[in-house]
């Protein structure tokens, strides 16, 4: 259990609350199958071969949402809508309008959908409740805030709100890269995006970040929008503008202490979900005072 890329988003600290009442509401919206003329299904499922709802390690606990959606592409809609128009133009001799071809596309719809392949997705979440902290394994904050939306409706009030820093990320990354230094704790790598107020973009992948070459670009009035660093010489990563986690990777070091500790799968589960919080918790930790703390008035 290793996440991947990182929506950060921020829970008051100590929250009274428990497992098992979150399990309890979990339970009430759980993932059905899509039926014959839905197109989408969403609900809770569970995260682990434990078969809870609330995947619980040490007060971290795991979430997962599972969705449904049934692949019947536009096109095919709309060559059997077409092909029935053609039939009524040539059977009724009569042109079909723009209302009857909507009409027609509704429902080919309803006639495909039940024929549709199912494509099933998960996302995770997880809760840190000790130190206030939402993850969601999420590549596109469409898919976090799809999480958020079900777990808000599945809770009722959920105090939860983005992250947000003293100082923002574009700022900071672009001076660790100006003075060639990065943070305590921290490593530059060798991917580096930089945008100009025009939106030109330069990327560097693979590539040393030393040199006048991207000072020059700094100087020119271009700001760092996403860099690869490296931390505590145990996980790598993207970070960007908007304080997303991207490409995490947790180097061999870090995985290497799961090994010969598990004697089973679940087990090994429980461990690798232990690793990665207690990791990612004391990143999140550095990453908030390399980046000045979290916003006054923040908690």
């Amino acid at each position: 259990m290793w996440f991947r890329n990182l929506q950060i988003y921020r829970l008051p600290k100590n929250r009274a609350s428990n497992a098992s009442q979150l399990e309890e509401q979990l339970s009430t919206l759980t993932l059905a199958p899509c039926g014959a003329g839905d197109s989408r299904s969403i609900g809770w499922v569970s995260p682990s071969a434990a078969g809870t709802l609330v995947h619980a390690v040490n007060r971290q606990w795991l979430l997962a949402l599972g969705i449904e959606e049934k692949l019947l592409p536009a096109s095919v809609v709309r060559q059997f809508a077409d092909e029935r128009a053609t039939a009524i133009e040539e059977n009724e001799g009569r042109r079909v309008g723009r209302k009857e071809m909507r009409e027609l596309r509704d429902a080919m719809t309803g006639e495909l959908l039940p024929r549709a392949f199912i494509r099933r997705r998960t996302t995770f979440g997880w809760i840190d409740p000790v130190n206030g902290w939402l993850v969601i394994d999420a590549v596109a904050p469409a898919r976090a805030e799809e999480f958020l939306e079900h777990l808000r409706k599945t809770v009722g009030n959920l105090p939860v709100r983005l992250l947000k820093t003293g100082q923002s990320p574009s700022a900071a990354m672009t001076g660790w890269v100006a003075d060639g230094e990065a943070p305590v704790g921290f490593t530059i790598d060798q991917d580096l995006e930089l945008r100009s107020a025009e939106k030109a973009t330069v990327r560097y992948v693979k590539h040393t970040l030393e040199g006048e070459e991207i000072r020059q670009h700094i100087a020119a009035g271009k700001i760092v929008t996403r860099l690869a660093l490296t931390w505590g010489e145990r996980i790598s990563f993207v970070l960007n503008e908007n304080l997303q986690i991207k490409r995490l990777g947790f180097l061999d070091i870090l995985k290497e202490e799961a090994d010969g500790r598990a004697e089973n799968e679940d087990e090994r589960f429980d461990i690798d979900f232990t690793l990665m919080t207690g990791e990612v918790t004391r990143l999140l930790d550095d990453l908030l005072e390399a980046l000045g703390g979290e916003m006054a008035g923040e908690s």
